[in-house]
């Protein structure tokens, strides 16, 4: 079995991390699989809304501490340069056009949860727990972690996770802000599925530049952002999505967005 599923209905394609005797632990086929697939979907017109999530019991147990050890000594360089290359999995996430819905399906630490938090939406099964681990196994943290928490939590709790690596349950991640919502374990499926739809039936174009404005608004100034907003405001205007949402108020009924 492959270890990266894909399936693909009404416009939401369902990404499934799928090495699940290793709580799909992260592979170098499964990271390229996904940047792959990641690249397709962006500029796919079939695709509306990506659902990421894990096969079996667990979302993500990050690196694959086993395969580390079997690999031996390498060169700081080629150590630098592979982390590098298999980053560009959360760049892609982050900027790619389409929104990406994490459905947090149980554990999701180190790496795996790196990748959780750089999808747009979350959403978590009750039993779903997280935690950095890094500290557990000597090592600093990857796949954008430390940015994220930062953005999300602030210096002072990000550095507590860290430092600590005690995890939280799904509870606690909704009450911080780590993820949007919980759900009882047998509805995961069917309300990320739902919301999927809802962003895949929506204005596509526009949430593409959404994504646009709120990447920026995290590292760039007031000014800036206003300068993004008002063009991506003016490029939406001449979407054929508007001019049909615009139709639809007057004659009050819902708009039937075509993404174009």
């Amino acid at each position: 079995m492959p270890d990266l599923l894909e399936d693909s209905e009404n416009g939401v394609a369902v990404l499934t991390l799928n090495r699940p005797e290793r709580l799909n632990a992260l592979s170098a086929e499964m990271l390229d699989a996904l940047h792959a697939a990641l690249l397709r979907f962006s500029v796919s017109k079939d695709v509306g809304a990506v659902i990421l999530t894990g096969a079996g019991r667990g979302f993500c147990a990050g690196g694959d501490v086993k395969n580390m050890s079997e690999r031996g000594d390498r060169p700081l360089e080629e150590r630098a340069e592979e982390l590098r290359i298999r980053h560009r999995v959360i760049t892609l996430m982050r900027r790619m056009p389409r929104v990406i819905i994490g459905a947090i399906n149980g554990p999701a630490f180190g790496a795996g949860l790196g990748l959780a938090l750089a999808c747009d939406l979350r959403i978590a099964a009750a039993s779903a727990r997280f935690g950095t681990a890094f500290a557990g196994v000597g090592f600093s943290g990857d796949f954008g972690g430390s940015y994220h928490l930062t953005k999300i939590l602030g210096p002072t709790r990000a550095k507590e996770l860290y430092f600590l690596a005690e995890p939280f349950d799904a509870e606690q991640a909704k009450s911080w802000g780590v993820v949007n919502r919980v759900v009882p374990d047998a509805e995961l499926m069917t309300e990320a599925l739902s919301l999927g739809r809802r962003i895949a039936e929506g204005p596509r174009i526009a949430y593409g530049y959404m994504k646009r404005n709120l990447l920026a608004a995290e590292y760039s100034s007031l000014e800036d952002v206003l300068e993004l907003e008002a063009f991506h405001q003016a490029r939406t205007a001449l979407t054929d999505d508007h001019r049909e949402a615009r139709l639809a108020f007057v004659e009050k009924r819902k708009p039937r967005f075509t993404g174009r």
